[in-house]
């Protein structure tokens, strides 16, 4: 899994590629880590090129979203979801958590 990460003037934008799994999910919950340890909490996760999530994934995102709200702080959206990764998020019972929008320039609009 490969994990980039850019500081935009309105919120910090996260690009995964690959799997998220429970052997990767410790790079995607560093770069997020980092971000939030700086004090920012609105968030943009590309996730285009990802392939597969798995629950740890999927945990990993919730804690997030939850940091980031915390006294309405912020928020993680996602964008550019994959079909296949957004029917997870449906199965699981997510799609109320996250706001997905279908552009990365839409998710940064969004802040």
């Amino acid at each position: 899994m490969e994990v980039t990460t850019k500081e935009l003037r309105r919120c910090d934008l996260v690009i995964a590629k690959g799997r998220i799994d429970t052997a990767t999910v410790k790079t995607l919950s560093q770069a997020l880590a980092e971000i939030k340890e700086a004090g920012r909490y609105k968030i943009v996760l590309n996730m285009k090129d990802v392939t597969y999530i798995s629950s740890a994934g999927l945990s990993e995102l919730i804690d997030t979203q939850n940091t980031c709200k915390y006294l309405k702080r912020g928020e993680l959206v996602l964008a550019e979801v994959p079909p296949r990764i957004r029917e997870v998020f449906e199965l699981a019972g997510l799609t109320p958590l996250f706001k997905m929008y279908d552009t990365e320039i839409e998710a940064v609009g969004n802040f």
